[in-house]
Formats: structure tokens, sequence, C-alpha cells
């Protein structure tokens, strides 16, 4: 892939991350999270940086399915 694929891949995935972020913490305090019964031990800044990078992956695995199957239709 070249450079211009990866940022038409990664820059529409920063920004929804970025929208997804801003929508579920306006719904969900981190401070009141849990896991497996126990309160999350970890700092309300913390979360929003995982949760960010996480949803930053799953919209850059998108955006790059996106961009295979074109690539892979335009071959045809």
């Amino acid at each position: 892939m070249l450079a211009r694929d990866w940022m038409a891949i990664a820059w529409p995935a920063f920004l929804l991350a970025a929208v997804l972020e801003m929508v579920v913490f306006a719904l969900v305090d981190p401070g009141d999270l849990h896991w497996a019964g126990q309160p999350l031990a970890w700092s309300r800044q913390a979360v929003y940086t995982v949760s960010f990078f996480a949803f930053w992956g799953v919209t850059l695995a998108s955006s790059a399915l996106s961009v295979l199957l074109v690539s892979r239709r335009s071959e045809d």
C-alpha cells in the first residue's frame, strides 16, 4: 500500500474514533466502570486514552477493509 492509501485509512478512522469517544463518554462516566465485578483501577485519563485507541483500532480496520475492497474491485 502507498502512503496515500494509509492516510485515506488513518484519517477518517481518527476522526470517527474522536466522535465515538465524545459520544460514549457523554453517556458513560469512566469512574463508574467495572471489570469482572470490581471497580476499574485506572484513572479517568487512562480510560479515555485506552478507549480512544481501541476505537481507533476498530475504525482503522474498517477503513482498511474498505480500501482493500475498493482496490481489489478496480483491479478486476
